[in-house]
């Protein structure tokens, strides 16, 4: 991807960006990134340091991230609370889609009063996230069966007293089709997956001619097109609620976009990740060479005089640490670099 479509793109909150970085690479890494590899990999998708760390200071007071310290530097994994909203959120991005549908209708109904109106608001947007359209105020259907994920999201808004759940058979006096209709908008909806075919179909298909194995990319350009293919794509569960066939129009178009994302990402995939394997691999080395000359990892002797200082030089001619972050004082000492 060129720069000039990273300039393009419109603004991002980053804390998107550090959820997918977490979901596609440093979870299945062990779930643990050293800030400076977090760092690099956020400065490829146009995110400044300042603004990462402002980021990762925000989620971690929210209770999505927290901060292990190891000396100087740290590294950062997902709370609990994190992991669960990047599992409830890969959930829907990656289900596939629905093919067999029994007919029936699963309802959600509510009356909540007015001073619980932000809940109202809250379990709206829940119920969208599932997949529920509204089919008027106070009554939300959907084709999936999603009553777990309901109780869920009533429990932890504490408004089990005002919702009920129902599933159902349509008996009219509209079709179910024209249901669908009033519930979501279609149209909208094939309007922005024309949009993201008309972003990636082109250079999908010029890297489906190559060879699998000779993709026309280096490893960096394969991590930041399918970082943001992935994040374009995890937009649509918010619009579209993975309905059966039966209900879509004849040749939804929704089936291709995603067989074209499903595709892509696999293709690009093994680049991508060598790149990552490469950038957090390079801290992770940095980290056991300094533990090496770290003090308390001398086995069997206390430190003499100079000992720290002859290791902090051997940390500079290894090339761990910059020259100038450690000149030796007049007093013999070296000075401690920041991460």
């Amino acid at each position: 991807m060129s720069v000039m479509e990273l300039v393009e793109r419109p603004p991002v909150r980053t804390q998107f960006l550090v959820f997918t970085l977490f979901g596609d690479y440093v979870i299945p890494r062990g779930g643990t990134i050293w800030t400076s590899s977090l760092l690099a990999l956020l400065g490829l998708l146009g995110v400044s340091e300042r603004a990462a760390r402002s980021t990762l200071s925000r989620m971690s007071r929210k209770g999505w991230l927290t901060a292990n310290k190891h000396g100087r530097r740290s590294q950062y994994s997902l709370t609990p609370r994190g992991w669960m909203l990047l599992s409830q959120g890969e959930q829907r991005i990656f289900e596939l889609p629905f093919a067999d549908w029994d007919g029936l209708w699963h309802l959600v109904v509510y009356s909540l009063p007015e001073r619980k109106r932000r809940l109202r608001h809250s379990l709206r947007q829940g119920l969208t996230w599932l997949g529920f359209g509204s089919l008027s105020p106070g009554t939300w259907i959907s084709p999936h069966n999603r009553k777990v994920e309901v109780k869920n999201l009533c429990n932890d808004l504490k408004i089990q007293e005002y919702v009920e759940l129902f599933s159902a058979t349509h008996l009219g006096l509209s079709q179910d089709r024209e249901l669908v209709r009033h519930c979501w908008d279609l149209d909208d909806m094939e309007i922005q997956y024309r949009n993201f075919l008309a972003r990636y179909q082109d250079e999908f298909l010029a890297c489906k001619r190559t060879e699998p194995e000779a993709l026309p990319l280096s490893p960096e350009t394969c991590f930041v097109r399918r970082f943001w293919l992935t994040h374009d794509f995890q937009s649509f569960p918010l619009k579209d609620p993975n309905l059966p066939e039966a209900l879509l129009p004849v040749e939804w178009i929704g089936f291709t976009a995603r067989q074209l994302f499903d595709n892509y990402r696999r293709m690009l995939a093994d680049s991508a990740n060598r790149f990552v394997d490469e950038v957090i691999g390079r801290e992770n080395n940095k980290s056991r060479k300094i533990r090496a000359l770290a003090p308390n990892q001398l086995p069997g002797r206390s430190l003499k005089p100079g000992d720290q200082e002859a290791k902090t030089q051997a940390g500079v001619k290894a090339g761990l640490f910059p020259q100038e972050r450690y000149p030796g004082g007049d007093d013999g000492r070296a000075h401690r670099a920041e991460d």
